[in-house]
């Protein structure tokens, strides 16, 4: 029997945007692009290399997988990637959608009889956040991390250089509305569990002993009414009364850590 649902909330403003928009992304850093040669070489476009580039490991990965190069022009990183934005010289081009699956897909790959866990991003605003929280699924060994196409920060450079090139790695999966497919999990067996300050459940005392979905909502308003209402447990993480709250991507990454502790299969 499922537990029974918890329907407190935070007022929750939505913010108008697309996860993931058409065309070419810009991707920077030499970490990120030798991850993406390595595990992903097909979303690479085309790279942009300063005349001093000597990485003898980027160039051989770029040779060895047809990738066009040029010339990364004095002044010209700034202009594609900001200002303030440390590129090392190396910046490519990458179509963010070539990276996303469809969560159908998806689910055909996983097993569900190991218990695996998986990240749902509900509206989670700010790239850096979405960047760590792909970074630390990845640490602890989840199956992949959904990613809504509306009110949600989706595949960008910063989220590509916040994951250390994790986006590479572990299974970036898109999706509709998010109710809908919790709704979708949970007929697969998933047991929802909604990340919330004020959750019902102290994190240490859950077993995770059933496929697993974690939600992460929104940096401000927390997690909205309705997908509130669909999760089976809130889980709040125990904290000294002199700290309020953690961000979204540190409370996720201190979740996936508990959950991994029990499930050392997955590391």
């Amino acid at each position: 029997m499922r537990p029974k649902k918890n329907t407190k909330y935070e007022k929750h403003t939505p913010i108008r945007r697309k996860a993931v928009a058409g065309g070419k992304i810009y991707i920077y850093g030499k970490h990120a692009l030798v991850e993406a040669l390595a595990n992903a070489p097909k979303v690479i476009r085309k790279v942009f290399l300063s005349r001093d580039m000597r990485d003898t490991e980027l160039r051989a990965l770029l040779q060895k997988n047809n990738i066009p190069t040029a010339e990364l022009a004095t002044g010209k990183g700034k202009e594609l990637v900001g200002r303030d934005t440390a590129h090392q010289g190396v910046i490519a081009t990458m179509d963010p959608a070539s990276l996303l699956i469809s969560l159908d897909e998806f689910l055909k790959t996983l097993d569900v009889k190991k218990n695996p866990a998986v990240a749902v991003l509900g509206e989670v605003q700010d790239p850096h956040n979405v960047g760590a929280i792909i970074r630390s699924a990845a640490a602890f060994g989840l199956a992949g991390v959904l990613i809504p196409e509306h009110n949600q920060a989706g595949v960008t450079g910063a989220v590509v250089k916040t994951s250390a090139g994790m986006v590479f790695r572990v299974p970036l999966v898109s999706i509709g509305n998010v109710n809908n497919t919790l709704k979708v999990l949970k007929d697969k067996g998933f047991w929802i569990y909604g990340l919330a300050m004020d959750g019902k459940t102290s994190l240490g005392v859950e077993v995770f002993d059933a496929p697993t979905a974690f939600v992460i909502g929104n940096e401000g308003a927390g997690i909205r009414e309705k997908t509130l209402v669909a999760c089976d447990v809130t889980l709040s993480i125990p904290m000294n009364p002199r700290t309020e709250s953690l961000n979204a991507a540190v409370s996720a990454a201190i979740v996936f850590y508990e959950w991994s502790r029990k499930h050392p299969e997955a590391l």
